[in-house]
């Protein structure tokens, strides 16, 4: 097995989009095994109504998973669009859930990890939904509607989701400085590792800890929607990697 570990994010994967599965299923098969362990940093699904609406494409999604959890760990951290995901498709996945912001000591470097949707709080309405849409009793609420609710519930969201960003500035949907910069210094790290924008980049801030100015790093990965965007990170630094999708025989 080799050292170095993998973290992913938005893959939005649907029945509906068989070229992003694709990829995946081969990631899953030919380079996640190598790999001390897999992060799958939230939006592994494009919507997630309850551990009890499982089907045949969730299904299988959860076998690959798990096939790969008898050899290499595979951890999941909430997204936007997953945050109903419980222990209960988590274990059948295989997956260990963790924190929605966890440090890890990666290599000797102590690394925030993040979904990355708690950073954008210049977008008031979404952060209004977030911490709604967190709490113990709404989840209770919403779970215990029947599915056909929850499904249109969950298929009107995205609807609104995508009018409001239309009219919502590329900045606004962008992690806000001053935020990140409080991150890191209440987690007392120099790195962190998120996704949720779509903007796979590497950024360096400037921040204080101990009282000592540091250059602090934050690695943003991308979304699965025209290729494969993975970070492979060991002792030596990390990567942002692109896989691309298979064309399709028609």
């Amino acid at each position: 097995m080799g050292k170095f570990t993998y973290f992913i994010s938005d893959l939005h994967l649907s029945a509906e989009r068989q070229d992003i599965t694709d990829c995946f299923m081969t990631f899953l098969r030919e380079d996640a095994p190598n790999a001390n362990a897999l992060y799958i940093l939230g939006d592994l699904f494009e919507v997630w109504i309850g551990d009890d609406d499982l089907n045949p494409f969730t299904k299988f999604i959860a076998q690959a998973l798990h096939n790969l959890s008898l050899t290499t760990p595979v951890y999941f951290i909430h997204g936007n669009r997953d945050f109903a995901l419980k222990s209960k498709y988590a274990k059948l996945a295989g997956m260990t859930l963790l924190d929605e912001q966890t440090v890890l000591d990666l290599y000797g470097t102590p690394t925030l990890i993040m979904h990355g949707d708690e950073l954008c709080t210049r977008d008031v309405e979404y952060m209004r939904f977030r911490k709604k849409s967190r709490s113990r009793l709404w989840q209770m609420f919403m779970l215990s509607l029947p599915l056909s609710w929850r499904r249109r519930i969950a298929y009107n969201g995205r609807n609104i989701s995508a009018q409001n960003k239309q009219a919502l500035s590329m900045e606004i949907m962008d992690v806000t400085p001053s935020e990140v910069i409080s991150t890191y210094e209440r987690y007392g790290v120099n790195r962190m590792i998120h996704g949720h924008t779509h903007r796979p980049d590497i950024h360096i801030h400037v921040i204080k800890l101990d009282g000592v100015k540091k250059d602090a790093t934050r690695i943003v990965l991308g979304d699965w929607y025209s290729q494969g965007s993975i970070l492979k990170v060991d002792r030596h630094g990390f990567e942002l990697q692109k896989r691309s999708f298979k064309k399709s025989a028609n």
